[in-house]
């Protein structure tokens, strides 16, 4: 039997209670030099779970070397927009392609552990806890689609799934591990206050599954041209029209947002109102006119003139 010493984890940490405890039942069995971190940050991830200034705190404190995987711009923004764009498994309640976002995300983590020579990729999915990804016949679906079968180590439900490869070769003792199953996080708790670590409280998630959000992501999904950084960034910003070619500030800090983007970007023209109101980023010059009429529409004042300012 190999020596557990010698074998190295790789745990997908999202920053959620549940990946936080994987992380920590792997480095009680392996040890801290022996187990290291993949964060994904997603395009539309949001909340607690995905601040990865959290993440990262948790990952020191805990000595584990974290490692990141940055969706929001380059190949990999690219390659998750095309998922997003014709999910090969459907899509859940709105936007949101789970199951294609898992399969996305392990065939990642496959060649990072592969680069890292990890032996064990390691995730804190709980069976039964998410409706569309976690079901049991579909987490062995999504293991079968990126090429991990039977390789892909979930501690907190692993006692009533298939055994792993790594439990098999005595890389990880499978009686340490647990049996939770649904959406209770009691056991989750009891474990949290067991090994004396802090977490967010379930905030935010993925913007794909609010609806009223999804209203201004559709029309840019069905736009022809490449989505880059900056459209992702603005997505989440203010009010939109024209598939976004015309996007209006709610606040004095959308407005700020708006504009900074638009300059940091170097992207179209920003508007800005002679009074207060909002600010509006224009994506062409033939814009501008619908633009000053719809912040009349949603200003407190009566405004007359404009500047209009090349981002």
């Amino acid at each position: 039997m190999q020596s557990k010493q010698k074998a190295k984890a790789l745990v997908l940490l999202s920053g959620g209670l549940d990946s936080r405890l994987a992380l920590m039942m792997m480095k009680q069995q392996l040890g801290s030099k022996n187990v290291e971190a993949l964060h994904f940050i997603l395009p539309f991830g949001e909340g607690c779970c995905s601040d990865r200034f959290c993440v990262f705190g948790f990952a020191q404190k805990q000595h584990i070397r974290l490692h990141f995987a940055d969706c929001t711009k380059g190949r990999l923004l690219t390659d998750y927009m095309k998922i997003l764009r014709a999910p090969k498994h459907g899509r859940g309640a709105a936007l949101n392609p789970c199951i294609d976002c898992r399969i996305f995300m392990f065939k990642k983590t496959k060649k990072i552990a592969k680069e890292l020579k990890a032996d064990i990729i390691v995730t804190g999915e709980v069976a039964g806890e998410r409706p569309m990804s976690q079901k049991k016949k579909t987490l062995r679906l999504i293991e079968s689609r990126a090429g991990l079968k039977g390789k892909i180590l979930r501690p907190l439900s692993a006692k009533i799934l298939p055994e792993t490869g790594a439990e098999k070769k005595g890389l990880i003792d499978r009686s340490r591990l647990e049996a939770i199953e649904g959406r209770q996080r009691k056991r989750q708790m009891e474990l949290a206050r067991k090994f004396g670590i802090t977490y967010p409280n379930p905030a935010g998630g993925c913007l794909l599954c609010e609806k009223e959000f999804c209203k201004k992501v559709a029309p840019l999904l069905r736009l022809k041209r490449k989505l880059d950084e900056f459209d992702i960034a603005m997505a989440k910003v203010g009010r939109h029209f024209e598939s976004s070619g015309i996007v209006l500030g709610k606040n004095k800090q959308e407005n700020e947002q708006i504009a900074m983007l638009a300059k940091t970007h170097k992207k179209g023209f920003l508007i800005i109102p002679g009074k207060p109101g909002p600010a509006a980023f224009i994506r062409k010059r033939s814009y501008k006119n619908m633009a000053e009429e719809l912040i009349r529409k949603y200003s407190k004042h009566k405004i007359t003139y404009f500047h209009t300012l090349s981002s």
